[in-house]
């Protein structure tokens, strides 16, 4: 559906909740169709820097989006206050274009909206009123739902948000080295005292200051999206537990970590979830006068503890229905609950810092525990739905964790890694 001028209530919503149901890679360029008819526009960017999957988007003419970058973003996120939008003009992919753009504040960490309408000097009227209040409302919304997103941490989207975090990781960490090397290299010979052009030399050491400067504060920007301080990620869990206790006698004892180093976005969101899901069913039982929740980092992992002193009689099984294994299952993860009867329970959730490193001579030692209880029922021929109960986990996990076992394993169907597993069992 695209809208156009004097939208109805709903035609809106009904707009609205077809760019929501879209899978995430789709939801911008569903948002961009939806808009066109309202604000035309080139192309659609957005920031979200909420996402851990992909916060930098972009869709539209391939000319122009292959163009754009996340740093022309960054002034615009700076500049554009949230439920305010902002008409004029912005480097977008390297050259003057007029914009509208949009800020939502319904995310704590904002996300930012900006429509390519065309290149500098092109007649254009401005969007009116009522339509920008549109595309503000339609934005908010769409903020809206990656924050759930986010703060639920579905397994099968903390898979993709891991995969594109890993990814992303990898290939700035190869391009920054690459850059670095080559600019000091550069600022080495320029800085030799062999080279008599002196007015050259120092053209091309600020030159190539100016680079190396630039490339670190593009590194620091990705992580500013990617990443959160860990003390600032723990603040943000103890603000959304607090309300949960408010009105009961429970007793909330929070142990903040001690350690300032920055912590995967997937990681901080998964270890979120994981303890609002524990804490609820924690005050469920009854006798619970106390809970502490508290972080722990060490070099390699995240623990996250909830303490409490009801009747000790929570089992991984009472956590079920809140997928927490699932989301850890994902993250190369582990639940342990140790309860004492009369005495209270301890639930630790460790998650890894780092995607997983898989280096093993085993064809199958690159699979996670998970998969590999997955990949003993492919073996032995057992369908989705069979596998998902005895596994108590859904269907669509099941999938999420074939897919990845074919991918790790380099085979192309479900009888190949059978086959593989019997070869090396």
């Amino acid at each position: 559906m695209e809208l156009t001028g004097s939208v109805p209530a709903a035609s809106a919503l009904a707009a609205a909740y077809e760019v929501i149901r879209q899978p995430l890679g789709g939801i911008l360029p569903r948002l961009s169709a939806t808009l066109n008819g309202l604000v035309p526009h080139l192309a659609a960017t957005e920031l979200s820097t909420h996402c851990a999957h992909s916060p930098f988007k972009t869709y539209g003419e391939q000319t122009l989006t292959g163009r754009i970058t996340a740093a022309e973003l960054h002034p615009l996120v700076a500049s554009v206050p949230a439920g305010q939008p902002w008409q004029g003009t912005a480097t977008i992919g390297g050259a003057e274009h007029l914009v509208l753009a949009v800020a939502s504040d319904a995310t704590p960490r904002g996300s930012l909206l900006v429509l390519v309408r065309g290149e500098n000097g092109t007649p254009l009227s401005p969007v009116p009123a009522s339509d920008t209040a549109v595309v503000q409302a339609m934005w908010d919304l769409v903020t809206s739902h990656f924050d759930r997103l986010a703060t639920e941490a579905v397994p099968g989207t903390l898979a993709q948000s891991r995969a594109a975090a890993g990814e992303r990781a990898r290939v700035i960490a190869e391009l920054t080295e690459t850059h670095a090397t080559a600019l000091s290299g550069l600022l080495g010979v320029l800085r030799s005292r062999g080279l008599d052009d002196t007015a050259a030399r120092t053209a091309a050491v600020e030159l190539a200051v100016d680079a190396l400067v630039e490339l670190r504060a593009e590194t620091e920007r990705d992580q500013a999206v990617a990443e959160e301080p860990a003390g600032q990620a723990f603040a943000r869990l103890a603000d959304s537990l607090r309300p949960m206790l408010r009105y009961s006698p429970v007793r909330l004892e929070l142990g903040a970590p001690d350690s300032a180093r920055p912590l995967a976005a997937d990681v901080a969101h998964a270890a979120r979830a994981v303890v609002r899901a524990v804490l609820l069913t924690v005050l469920d039982q009854d006798g619970v006068s106390r809970v502490h929740v508290g972080w722990h980092l060490t070099d390699g992992e995240l623990r996250a503890t909830v303490r409490d002193d009801g009747p000790g009689e929570i089992t991984s099984c009472t956590l079920g229905p809140h997928r927490v294994g699932e989301r850890l299952d994902v993250l190369g993860g582990r639940l342990d609950v140790d309860a004492v009867p009369g005495w209270g329970t301890t639930v630790t959730a460790t998650i890894p810092l780092g995607a997983p490193q898989a280096a093993s001579a085993d064809p199958l030692g690159s699979l996670g525990a998970r998969e590999l209880e997955v990949l003993t029922h492919l073996a032995r021929g057992h369908r989705n739905r069979m596998i998902a109960q005895e596994l108590h986990i859904s269907e669509s996990t099941v999938k999420f964790h074939v897919a990845n076992i074919l991918t790790k394993l380099g085979v192309a169907s479900r009888g190949e890694a059978s086959a593989l597993f019997h070869a090396v069992a």
